[in-house]
């Protein structure tokens, strides 16, 4: 960790927070995200041993305690850490606003936009038992063409893999267009009308999809403009 030479408590921090890849590891935590595999899927791109050198970092600054043993480590906030909540919601709300979302092909990335979408969802919208929506994106890479999403008590799980259930609903949609729906620069129901997303299955749950898949937290707190109040931990 480099140092910027400053007693300034904002360079103390910044040098702590703004290596590369850090802020994004607590956004992972503040997210819900606890074992080092779930926050690998929030950060696919970073290599395991650099997650592992950012989490002791963090540890080490008090932000972050790990509890358990070798390969079942658990990682959560301190109260230190809890504190960043609101400063990663607000910088998040920030760069909705403020900074233009990029959406050329090298930062699409299927498996982060559906891992930030199975934790976002609005779980109580479809009935208790089980629902399975099936997503189709034919400009993915290979490997991340089709996700599924099944819903069950209130509980959503991500499969990349045919779960082997009856599938409810089926959404074909680019990359792309999904993904600004996710960062609210379109919404769900006008791509729909536009023919740009494709919606096939039951119209008694299709009808409620919309609502069901509630826009990123940040995206969302960003268009409001309002506070970040809103709870975007997993359950």
């Amino acid at each position: 960790m480099k140092s910027f030479g400053q007693f300034c408590p904002l360079a103390q921090a910044a040098q702590l927070l703004c290596e590369r890849w850090t802020l994004l590891v607590v956004r992972e935590l503040v997210a819900g995200s606890t074992r080092f595999g779930e926050l690998q899927k929030g950060v696919p791109l970073m290599s395991p041993t650099l997650l592992s050198a950012r989490l002791k970092q963090l540890v080490q600054a008090g932000v972050v305690t790990r509890t358990g043993s070798k390969n079942k480590y658990v990682y959560e906030l301190t109260k230190a850490g809890r504190e960043l909540t609101p400063i990663v919601q607000l910088l998040g709300a920030w760069g909705h606003r403020w900074v233009q979302t990029s959406l050329v092909v090298e930062d699409l990335d299927a498996s982060l936009l559906m891992w930030d979408m199975r934790r976002s969802i609005k779980q109580d919208v479809f009935p208790g038992h089980r629902v399975v929506v099936q997503f189709e994106y034919a400009d993915a890479s290979k490997g991340a063409k089709d996700w599924w999403l099944v819903s069950e008590h209130g509980a959503v799980e991500l499969c990349l893999n045919d779960p082997g259930c009856d599938v409810d609903i089926v959404i074909k949609s680019p990359l792309r267009t999904m993904t600004a729906v996710w960062t609210c620069q379109i919404e769900f129901d006008d791509a729909v009308r536009q023919g740009e997303i494709e919606v096939f299955g039951d119209a008694a749950l299709t009808t409620n999809l919309s609502e069901w898949l509630q826009a990123s937290a940040l995206s969302h707190l960003g268009s409001l403009g309002g506070p970040p109040d809103v709870d975007w931990r997993v359950a």
